[in-house]
């Protein structure tokens, strides 16, 4: 059941119908039970998966939580007899005996997404390796990867971490927990939220707001609009230009980068929006994904603002920990002896940025294009953290010029440009390739083709081309004036105004969006991968 499908419109619709007319203290079950079927629609054997990972999650935070309540009890029954190096050390062995008990919760976990998402890819390098000796292979199993494991594997173990860190406290009740785990809005592709924000709003009781309601109507259409309209209209040109790789080369690589940056912008934003929208309707507020990210100055700002929660996930229980660690303690002690104090201090961020992006590359897909990717996008954050002190200095020097307007556009599309050059990996998955592509860039002087039919040669017409030129500059203009409060926010507060906006962009959807007889409605790309 796809969130861009008339199925999925009548299913939320029942859902919302049943959530505000059953009594309220019931209306978490109406979730729990729309979860399930709406997983159960992607496929039977999928609740296997969910259930494993549940019945982890829960087992393992009551067994953390079991042993947080033993040690609080103990240091609070004994805290006039226990001087405080004594209260300490006791707290220090809980921390490590809860630190074990959260490892083999994650290896639980996490080890169920390992085999499933990366037993192929792993195989396939082994093979690699094989044939350099003899002829004999390993054969690849093609083992099923169910809706959403990626997202919901994340955020449980997120709350397991949390639990540990004493952060939240381990929910008691499984159903409630199951959820949390399988809230079926953010299954597909997120927001990866936390149970201490996301958890307390799902089992409260809500009262039908109006002015909530419209705004996440709203949202939600306008969630349509950018995936029906703009970015499954641009899909079916990157589709024949990452087909027809070997004809489309130089000038059209650019334009690939273009295209693919507003299908993927459409497209994600449009799913969160959706999501976000669907979950307002029911009175429940998740974290934003996105902040105008095509607005960032620097690639680090593009992180901060583009899907915002994978980032703060692995800010918080990667690079951080990583960081802090023991071992890393050590490295930066004895890196600052044998390098020097300006050198040896830069090691472990180093080690540590590299692992995290490493592992986002990795979360994103199992293939080594996407490990490039992340790799890449850390090299370019760790350039230019490098050369701040020249940036600081260029800033001084020409103090008017860095804040015109023409420099900090031209910041925007530099920024623009360079992650939508790193993004064309997701593409044509091939590294070597799209090396080569890229390179073709500047020995391929093609340009001239565009006015001579080139623009509709991959299957975009003229129509499509100016459904896509208006759609972005809808959204552009959207954007601008909700960077301060959402959009949607504002127009829900005029009942009047909202309605006819609301009718107005349903009618768009209808008319514009790429849908109808033949085609198929893409499915998300986050849910790809």
């Amino acid at each position: 059941m796809q969130f861009a499908s008339l199925s999925f419109i009548l299913f939320a619709a029942i859902t919302v119908l049943l959530y505000y007319t059953v009594p309220k203290k019931r209306q978490w079950w109406i979730l729990l039970a729309a979860s399930y079927l709406f997983y159960f629609a992607a496929g039977a054997s999928y609740l296997l998966f969910i259930l494993y990972t549940t019945l982890v999650t829960y087992l393992t935070a009551r067994v953390l939580q079991k042993h947080a309540d033993r040690e609080d009890a103990y240091v609070r029954e004994n805290r006039e007899t226990l001087s405080q190096d004594a209260r300490k050390a006791y707290r220090a062995m809980g921390k490590k005996r809860r630190f074990r008990i959260l490892i083999c919760g994650l290896i639980l976990g996490f080890g169920l997404l390992a085999v499933i998402k990366y037993t192929a890819f792993a195989l396939s390098g082994v093979n690699g390796i094989l044939r350099l000796f003899t002829t004999a292979e390993l054969s690849i199993p093609n083992l099923l990867l169910p809706l959403g494991i990626s997202f919901y594997t994340f955020q449980s173990m997120g709350y397991l971490i949390d639990v540990c860190r004493k952060k939240c406290r381990a929910e008691q009740n499984i159903a409630k927990l199951a959820l949390f785990v399988s809230y079926f809005p953010q299954l597909i592709q997120g927001p990866i939220s936390r149970f201490s924000s996301l958890g307390e709003q799902l089992f409260v009781e809500h009262c039908f707001n109006g002015e909530e309601f419209r705004a996440g109507m709203l949202r939600v259409a306008w969630g349509f609009f950018k995936k029906l309209v703009v970015a499954d209209t641009v899909a079916q040109g990157v589709k024949v230009l990452i087909a027809e790789s070997g004809d489309f080369q130089g000038i059209y690589v650019f334009l690939l980068i273009l295209l693919y940056s507003i299908q993927i912008y459409g497209d994600f934003t449009g799913g969160i929006d959706i999501t976000i929208g669907l979950s307002r309707m029911l009175g429940i507020k998740l974290a934003e994904n996105f902040d105008r990210p095509f607005s960032s100055t620097s690639t680090k700002e593009y992180w901060r603002r583009w899907h915002i929660t994978m980032g703060s996930w692995f800010t918080d229980y990667v690079f951080y920990p990583l960081s802090v660690c023991k071992p890393m303690q050590k490295l930066s002690k004895s890196s600052r002896a044998r390098l020097g104090e300006k050198l040896g201090k830069r090691i472990p961020v180093y080690l540590a940025t590299i692992v995290t992006w490493f592992l986002t590359g990795l979360w994103h897909g199992a293939g080594w294009n996407f490990i490039v990717w992340g790799l890449l996008n850390c090299l370019v954050i760790l350039v230019s953290q490098e050369l701040t002190p020249l940036y600081h200095r260029f800033h001084a020097r020409f103090p008017r010029l860095v804040v015109s307007a023409p420099w900090i556009h031209w910041q925007m599309i530099r920024t623009f440009l360079l992650m939508g050059l790193i993004r064309s990996l997701d593409c044509y998955r091939d590294v070597p390739k799209t090396f080569r592509l890229w390179g073709s860039m500047f020995t391929v002087f093609n340009a001239g083709e565009l006015f001579h039919g080139g623009l509709t040669a991959f299957g975009l017409t003229v129509a499509d081309w100016a459904v896509v030129l208006v759609g972005v500059l809808v959204i552009w203009q959207v954007s601008r004036i909700g960077k301060d409060k959402p959009f949607c926010d504002r127009i829900a507060k005029k009942p009047i105004l909202c309605t006819a906006l609301l009718c107005m962009t349903v009618f768009v959807v209808l008319v514009f969006g790429a849908y109808g007889i033949g085609y198929d409605a893409s499915q998300f790309i986050y849910n790809q991968f």
